[in-house]
């Protein structure tokens, strides 16, 4: 009995521990990210963009993220990349965390965003959205799918040469936008303004978050604010960045365990908590800075209005109440709207986009003299912030606003960086297109590791080696990794190395230096070291590498008389204007001149380890036996006859001979026709799409503007209804009026009559009586006897 029951208890432990494992396995969280750095554009190349995506790349690799990420992408390929993304995020399921990074151009337009692609041509505001990407296309979609969190950070605030021919220009910067639940929208710059051009190899915001991450243990909020007062401080005050969440889930890419030190920045949470007003003017300015909102602004100015810093505030404060304003008026999209938003900013940043849309609606321009002012959130501006937002954007360098610099960030607060940060060099440049750079890895603290209940990502050689140093030459295809101690080891680790070739064959022929190329000679490489491609990416990249290595095969060598070959060059690739080429690494390791970029081997580089099977050098066929020499004996009949019969196939094998030899040419003219044809049909499915476009967006706005037609015809119907039944109703109080005070005055007409006749009548009352008393007065007088004279007796 005993032992049934101690079953039972066994089965049930079993039981309870094999849910709790399901219940793990089924918690555990996915991340995924895709990382877009666009630096050659046609328009003027970049700088920092693909360094700061590799940057941001492989640090999302240490904190196991299956990344895929690309440089240069043109207008097809962004937009086939973000729709591979949300597909993947579809099926990834609802414990997912979704990051996408973009570094480049971006442009605001009528209240959206939009990215920029390395081909766009936008000589026009109109052009925008036709030739850009809007930002709302990617986040209203993975909003709508049921994942844990998304996090979107576009590093692309800053100034451009597009649409310059528009009057009034566009504004400048990124637009405010308001996150979809369970979304972060992260900017390099706060709204509406734009950041300097970084004079180094990366940009100070991917550097910033960078080191934020790696610091571990930081929430989302947290980690943001961080990078405020970092990118603040590496920019002396001329870039603040700008986030909004409405992330509810916990969310950590790196956990502190449980030997980490304490952290340097104690009195951080004093920056959220404590009044402005209890700080001094330097800390105040600290705290309204990381805290970033419409109060903790005005708090500082409230407490310390003429401390020198509060210019700076002043146009913080000018930029965000002002970038508030134009997102409610361009939401609601009405004549009243943008009336109100131009009583407001008469010279403001969207005053043009105001007067275009105005335009559009068919309203006046100029606000009229009665109309409904909205009702915005923020209040009005008061006069001395104006004078920030006259322009199309804030820029904080600008000399004219002689800001002072901010304080420095005491390291109670916020810590200094690590130093590898202030000496971080340029990656070398990528071996083939799209490809991101891959600059050195530099580890995450011993203390520091991915949370335990994060899935495992694909292999790859930065997330097996984050508490290593890594140095990787896509040249060679080799790898330093230096543990904390010094020493060297192994790129990978033995049990995670899959038996594929990792490097070309010995004397294989070299092949253009294309994405495609690469990945076929080094799949371990190209998902062990380099970050995968989208498919897009890799798409486009086979084929301009097809089209390269058919241009290459055709014009290798021109056969001579003699039957020999004599090289002739190949024919350079055309690179479009604006857009770096990369040498071909065949080239570069034949080359006797020095590299221009990490030597061709790496002091104790280690190769990644090679496949079992790799193929060995071709040899070459045997040349054919050369003829006897000699007289041959005339030919019998029969003889002839068997060499006519003979004679067919021999002639047959002639021709085919020369077929074989003028394939290639043929395939070549093939190919080249081919690929002329497409770009001729991919030329003409742009023009056709961008009259289709055109024509779309003129029917659209005939009918809109038939439709306004329409409702302003009904409101002036309506108002001159209410006009008519106002000027009847007027009237009718005239009327009533005149009425009245004809009654009045035939009252006070009538009480006068009255009153004379009643004081004519008191009158001849008194007249009457007066001579009915005389006349009664005259008959006593006749009746009465003479009496009383003297010498008579009295009367009796």
């Amino acid at each position: 009995m005993r032992g049934h029951r101690f079953l039972q208890l066994a089965v049930v432990l079993v039981t309870m521990i094999a849910g709790l494992n399901l219940s793990n396995a089924q918690t555990l969280e996915k991340r995924i990210a895709l990382v877009v750095g666009n630096s050659g554009y046609q328009a003027g190349a970049l700088t920092t963009p693909a360094n700061d995506a590799g940057l941001i790349a492989q640090t999302l690799q240490a904190a196991g993220f299956d990344v895929v990420g690309a440089r240069d992408l043109d207008a097809e390929t962004l937009r086939s990349s973000f729709r591979e993304f949300l597909n993947k995020a579809s099926t990834s399921g609802p414990d997912t965390v979704a990051m996408v990074y973009f570094a480049g151009y971006t442009l605001q337009f009528e209240g959206e965003n939009y990215l920029v692609p390395i081909d766009a041509r936008i000589a026009h505001d109109s052009d925008v959205p036709l030739e850009a990407v809007r930002v709302t296309d990617l986040t209203k979609p993975l909003a709508a799918l049921a994942l844990k969190a998304r996090i979107v950070i576009l590093d692309a605030a800053r100034a451009n040469n597009f649409a310059q021919t528009s009057r009034p220009p566009l504004a400048g910067g990124l637009a405010l936008m308001q996150p979809d639940a369970g979304t972060l929208i992260a900017f390099n710059a706060t709204p509406g303004t734009i950041g300097p051009e970084s004079k180094v190899a990366y940009g100070a915001y991917a550097t910033a978050l960078v080191e934020m991450i790696k610091e571990g243990g930081l929430p989302l909020d947290d980690l943001f604010e961080r990078v405020r007062l970092r990118v603040s401080e590496l920019t002396n005050g001329n870039e603040i960045t700008w986030h909004a969440s409405r992330i509810q889930a916990p969310f950590l890419f790196f956990e502190r365990t449980a030997t980490a030190p304490a952290a340097e920045a104690t009195r951080f949470a004093e920056l959220r908590t404590k009044p402005i007003r209890d700080f001094d003017a330097r800390d105040a300015f600290i705290a309204a800075l990381a805290r970033d909102t419409l109060r903790g602004y005005t708090d500082f100015l409230a407490a310390y209005p003429d401390d020198p810093l509060a210019k700076r505030v002043r146009a913080i404060l000018a930029a965000r109440r002002e970038a508030a304003t134009w997102r409610e008026s361009a939401i609601v999209d009405t004549p009243d709207a943008y009336w109100s938003y131009l009583r407001r900013y008469p010279r403001g940043p969207h005053a043009g986009e105001a007067d275009r849309r105005l335009t559009h609606l068919a309203a006046a321009l100029e606000p009229p003299p009665a109309f409904t002012l909205l009702d915005y959130d923020v209040p009005p501006p008061p006069p001395d912030e104006i004078v920030y937002v006259e322009r199309p954007a804030i820029y904080f360098a600008d000399p004219t606003y002689d800001f002072v610099p901010p304080p420095p960030v005491p390291f109670f607060f916020l810590p200094p960086p690590p130093s590898y940060f202030a000496e971080l060099p340029p990656p070398p440049p990528p071996i083939a297109e799209f490809l991101l750079p891959i600059p050195v890895y530099h580890p995450v603290a011993l203390w520091v590791e991915r949370p335990a209940y994060v899935a495992p990502a694909p292999i790859n050689i930065v997330n097996v080696n984050i508490h290593n140093t890594i140095v990787v030459n896509q040249q060679t295809q080799t790898a330093v990794i230096t543990n904390p101690a010094g020493q060297q080891v192994a790129p990978l680790p033995a049990n995670l190395v899959t038996p594929q070739a990792v490097a070309p064959a010995l004397g294989a022929p070299a092949q253009a230096p294309n994405a495609q190329n690469f990945i076929k000679a080094h799949p371990v490489a190209s998902t062990a070291i380099a970050v995968a491609l989208p498919a897009a990416a890799a798409l486009r990249a086979q084929h301009k590498g097809n089209a390269a290595n058919t241009a290459t095969t055709g014009q290798a060598g021109t056969p001579s008389r003699a039957g020999s070959t004599t090289p002739t060059p190949a024919a350079p690739s055309i690179i479009p204007k604006g857009q770096r080429s990369e040498p071909s690494p065949a080239a570069t390791l034949k080359s006797t001149q020095p590299l221009a970029g990490p030597p061709a081997l790496v002091k104790g580089a280690q190769p990644l380890p090679a496949p079992a099977g790799a193929s060995k050098a071709t040899q070459p066929s045997p040349a054919p036996a050369k003829p006897l020499k000699g007289a041959q004996p005339l030919p019998t009949p029969n003889a002839l006859q068997r060499q006519q019969k003979k004679a067919v196939p021999v002639a047959a094998y002639q021709r085919g001979q020369q077929q074989a030899a003028q394939r290639p040419a043929l395939q070549q003219q093939a190919a080249q026709r081919a690929a002329q044809q497409r770009a001729q049909q991919q030329a003409a499915q742009r023009a056709a799409l961008r009259q289709q476009a055109a024509q779309r967006a003129t029917q659209q706005r005939a009918q809109q503007q038939a439709a306004q037609r329409a409702a302003l015809q009904q409101q002036a119907a309506r108002r001159a209804v209410q006009q008519r039944v106002q000027q009847q109703a007027a009237q009718r109080a005239a009327l009533q009026q005149q009425a009245a005070q004809r009654a009045a005055q035939q009252r006070a007409q009538q009480q006068a009559a009255l009153r004379v006749a009643l004081q004519r009548q008191a009158a001849q009352r008194a007249a009457q009586q007066r001579a009915q008393q005389q006349a009664a007065l005259r008959a006593a007088a006749h009746r009465r006897p003479i009496c009383g004279h003297p010498g008579q007796s009295s009367c009796h």
